[in-house]
């Protein structure tokens, strides 16, 4: 069963970081990630960019519209994901529990299924 990891963090967060803790933040990521991937749990990762650079697209009544910013105030971003090959939901909790980013984040665990169930 594929299960996503969605890292759930506060946006203005990463501010309050210097470079150099910034890019030690983001070697530990990549280092959960590798160990995933040695495991052949990991299926995909990436981590996003701010939110400030986003943009939203709906369609409404067959036109398809290109929102940018300024959106509503945020309390929180996705700032990045796993997606993860799981036997359970289980393990994919566990996961979640030794994923560097529960430190500063809240890691949202969910099983992956088509939109009607």
């Amino acid at each position: 069963m594929a299960y996503m990891l969605l890292i759930v963090e506060d946006p203005a967060q990463r501010g309050t970081r210097t470079r150099a803790e910034g890019e030690a933040v983001f070697q530990r990521m990549r280092d959960f990630a590798e160990t995933l991937k040695r495991q052949d749990k990991l299926l995909a990762v990436e981590s996003l960019a701010s939110q400030q650079k986003a943009a939203r697209v709906r369609v409404r009544g067959g036109q398809a519209q290109v929102l940018d910013g300024p959106f509503a105030e945020a309390k929180e971003m996705v700032g990045g994901f796993f997606l993860l090959d799981c036997d359970s939901q289980e393990e994919a909790l566990a996961i979640a529990r030794r994923c560097p980013a529960a430190e500063w984040a809240t890691v949202e665990v969910r099983e992956t299924a088509p939109c009607y169930l």
